[in-house]
């Protein structure tokens, strides 16, 4: 008999199987776990300024996501292979929100975030893939022919999956032995192969009209090009993977180092160059190389309303317009970004009365026993202001955490691991967003991820206005 299942656990699983997949097909990943755990494990103890000599275990004080939480990326080429991956992502409990418009960072190509949506789920396992789909329009008419060839040639979905898809559609819900067999099936989605379906002779030519075009048309399947674990101090990192002799980028993508961390700060270590076979004339198969997948690591900040966005947008064009002027790298670009950062506030306080960040709010010990006494309702009658209930230690707040991304900083790390300028250059920055078309090809509408940050924190107030018993909070 079929059973309804945990999307949170089915996530989880999911999200572990292919973990242990990418360390097996890609060492240095395992190595960049070991890293992030060292510089996860001396923060700890720097913050609790105890001595070298005792150890102390990351997961002992650190949220319990922190550990698994990972976000991936994968690149699509049809309309087909996005719509069916967003069936496959739904029955794990993650769905699309936001939409990223890649053409700002020069590739041909737009994309969103399967993520899951709501507090609960993202405190249980907040695994998120990073989904972009080719836009052929952007494409030279040579090249855009060959790309629709070989992607109408390859089915990266196992028929079992496919079949599994329509079952849990029809009967919503799956059995044990169903959900083993949808991670199965679905890692194959994402499993790399080092045999091209392309020529030499044809790789070349995707390749040189863009790097990313030949990732995305080349292969038999959608494979993950990264994986990204969390951590709590993401400079430390970066000089932990210098020090280990990493091939890790030149300088951290996203905000500066900030006491209030905001949106998302993100490295990674360069793209392995990998031997790949590819079909000669004869159908037989010669030695060549692709250089793809890579490791990243991220630390999330606050996540920012739409005014606090606007004011990061301002402040990161007017860096880009000094650092473009004066070509200024490395150090020289990072004084310039820290500089004009100190226009964004950067305490909490600040951050909420200006409406900035969003947050969530809760009720205090205080509280509880003024509740419990009936003082809330004789001081404050059925209306009070939050602003009040912070005032009498009835109420706290903490910042949401960014659970997106930032397009600029994917393109950032994206072209540290590209070797070549794109041919199709001026078709891409002259292009359009066009989320209309996104949403077709999806096959349903992405969630606006201000919405869900904004009703998460109107959420929090609700449930402190249950609790207080209060009938309005303002």
């Amino acid at each position: 008999m079929a059973m309804a299942w945990d999307q949170n656990a089915l996530r989880a699983d999911f999200c572990h199987a292919l973990s242990e997949m990418y360390k097996s097909e890609v060492p240095l990943y395992g190595d960049l776990i070991d890293v992030v755990w060292e510089a996860d494990a001396q923060a700890v103890r720097a913050s609790k300024t105890l001595g070298g000599a005792k150890a102390i275990n990351p997961d002992d004080v650190l949220p319990s996501r922190h550990r698994v939480e990972r976000h991936g990326a994968i690149r699509l080429g049809t309309a087909y292979e996005l719509s069916t991956i967003r069936r496959m992502f739904s029955v794990m409990g993650m769905y699309p929100v936001g939409y990223y418009d890649l053409s700002l960072a020069g590739f041909p190509m737009h994309a969103t975030a399967f993520r899951p949506k709501t507090q609960d789920a993202l405190s249980q396992h907040p695994f998120r893939v990073f989904t972009t789909v080719l836009r052929m329009e952007l494409l030279t008419e040579k090249t855009r022919k060959l790309a629709q060839k070989a992607l109408a040639q390859r089915k990266i979905f196992t028929p079992r999956l496919l079949e599994l898809l329509d079952l849990v559609e029809k009967n919503g819900a799956l059995t044990p032995a169903e959900s083993a067999e949808f991670i199965q099936n679905g890692l194959e989605t994402f499993r790399w192969h080092s045999k091209a379906t392309v020529t030499l002779d044809e790789y070349m030519q995707l390749k040189a009209e863009h790097p990313l075009i030949a990732d995305v048309v080349s292969f038999p399947s959608s494979h993950i090009n990264h994986l990204t674990p969390r951590t709590i101090d993401i400079d430390l990192v970066q000089r932990l993977m210098v020090d280990q002799g990493m091939p890790a980028k030149e300088r951290i993508e996203g905000p500066p180092k900030r006491s209030c961390p905001i949106l998302l700060r993100q490295t990674s270590f360069k793209a392995l160059e990998e031997t790949v076979y590819f079909r000669d004339t004869l159908d037989e198969y010669v030695k060549g190389s692709h250089t793809a997948r890579f490791g990243e690591v991220e630390q999330r900040g606050y996540a920012l309303t739409r005014k606090g966005r606007q004011l990061y947008d301002r402040i990161l064009d007017q860096v880009n317009i000094d650092a473009t002027k004066n070509n200024l790298k490395g150090g020289d670009y990072e004084k310039v970004l820290e500089g004009h950062f100190k226009a964004f506030p950067d305490s909490l306080s600040e951050l909420r009365d200006q409406n900035l960040a969003y947050f969530s709010y809760r009720v205090t010990s205080t509280g509880e026993k003024l509740t419990e006494d009936g003082a809330v309702l004789s001081k404050f009658g059925s209306k009070a202001s939050i602003q009040e209930l912070l005032d009498q230690d009835i109420l706290v707040y903490e910042p949401l955490t960014y659970e997106d991304f930032l397009p600029l900083s994917a393109g950032g790390i994206f072209n540290s691991n590209l070797g070549s300028v794109s041919q199709s250059k001026q078709l891409i920055m002259s292009a359009e967003p066009d989320l209309d078309g996104f949403q077709r090809c999806l096959g349903s509408y992405i969630a606006d991820e201000f919405y869900l940050y904004s009703e998460m924190q109107k959420e929090s107030i609700q449930r402190c206005k249950h609790q207080l018993g209060l009938e309005i909070i303002v």
